[in-house]
């Protein structure tokens, strides 16, 4: 059904109750994983689990500054992680590879691209690529929003039929998982925003995400043109059943949207590096969504705050303060506000470098 699939793996579906972690699990999956493998798809492996398993093997004072105790425990907890997968998977025939990024990695187009021909030459290698965020280097502002935002930046990248990402519930609830009443929701379109008021905003023990941003990312990765799905990752053979019959399977399921070109997947992922925002009104708000591909033009600017240069990113948000999409600049602030209404001149932003979110 899918050829090229990114697995995302979350820190409960790969640790015990205790923090270590889960041998016997992680076993049945990677071999479900080397499955896909030997089948000929390509398939990217993004691992949490590295800070729980530093957790087993250091004792972190608790007075410890936090983000220099998450380095002490990513750093150790990473050498054992990969020496398990690399145990598990060569059992199994598969070379893989590590791949720890972090997000400045895609902080231009250009990085963004060497990112890409590393995993493409890994793939034509035959290499299977287990990623995961760097938090050994990572500061907190520039850190992903947990690894599921890296799993839909990195299917994006590659162009992916699928993202799985595997948490240690069935999918998303119409209400608290924990209540007998509650049921998973199936089917979610790219543009349904009110599943979030469903939505616990709690996080797990030893992630940094929750259900929350699952869906924000899975919403975003399937507006690029990718089949997203939400199941537990505790499940048996559950890598296996979503690949060969998904609609047995009681998990959560978000339809792709058109593909995008791929300039626009990797705007998608690419807010934290805008350098300025502007905000239109709601006549160019309406143009945009509309039914013809259309450019921003300065017409249609309200205000701009923060300064820019000619192809950096610029946030666009609405009269309401919500952001509605990104877009590179053809030009510097200092040009746009000279011909600020010279309805003559050309876009701020054209169609072609312009991405808008779901509404």
């Amino acid at each position: 059904m899918y050829n090229t699939i990114t697995i995302k793996i979350g820190s409960n579906v790969l640790t015990s109750a205790d923090g270590t972690l889960n041998r016997s699990r992680i076993e049945h999956l990677t071999e479900q994983i080397a499955a896909l493998h030997h089948q000929g798809k390509k398939v990217i492996l993004v691992s949490s689990g590295a800070v729980a398993a530093g957790r087993s093997l250091l004792h972190i004072n608790p007075k410890s500054d936090p983000v220099s105790a998450r380095q002490a425990l990513s750093a150790t907890g990473q050498v054992k992680l990969m020496s398990l997968y690399t145990e598990l998977f060569e059992k199994k025939d598969v070379q893989i590879a590590q791949v720890l990024v972090t997000k400045e990695e895609f902080r231009t187009r250009e990085h963004y691209l060497n990112m890409k021909n590393c995993v493409s030459a890994l793939w034509d290698n035959n290499v299977l690529p287990v990623v995961n965020e760097n938090d050994a280097v990572s500061v907190t502002a520039l850190m992903f929003t947990d690894n599921d935002e890296l799993a839909g930046l990195m299917s994006a990248m590659m162009n992916c039929n699928a993202l799985y990402i595997l948490s240690n519930i069935d999918g998303i609830y119409n209400g608290d998982p924990k209540l007998p009443d509650s049921r998973v929701i199936q089917d979610i379109h790219i543009s349904d925003n009110s599943v979030s008021n469903y939505i616990s905003s709690v996080k797990s023990d030893f992630g940094r995400g929750g259900m929350l941003t699952k869906c924000r990312i899975a919403q975003k990765t399937a507006a690029s043109g990718i089949q997203v799905h939400i199941a537990n990752g505790t499940r048996p053979n559950i890598i296996r059943d979503l690949t060969a019959s998904p609609d047995e399977v009681v998990h959560t399921r978000f339809e792709a949207g058109e593909s995008r070109p791929a300039i626009k997947k990797w705007m998608a992922y690419a807010e934290g590096f805008a350098k300025a925002e502007v905000t239109i009104n709601n006549g160019a708000r309406e143009a945009l969504y509309g039914s013809k591909a259309t450019s921003l033009l300065l017409a249609g600017l309200s205000w701009i705050k923060g300064n820019f240069k000619k192809g950096d990113l610029l946030l666009i948000k609405d009269e309401s303060g919500v952001l509605i999409g990104i877009g590179r600049a053809k030009f510097d602030k200092e040009k746009a506000e000279k011909h600020r209404f010279d309805k003559k001149y050309k876009p701020l932003v054209h169609y072609d470098y312009l991405f808008l979110f779901p509404h």
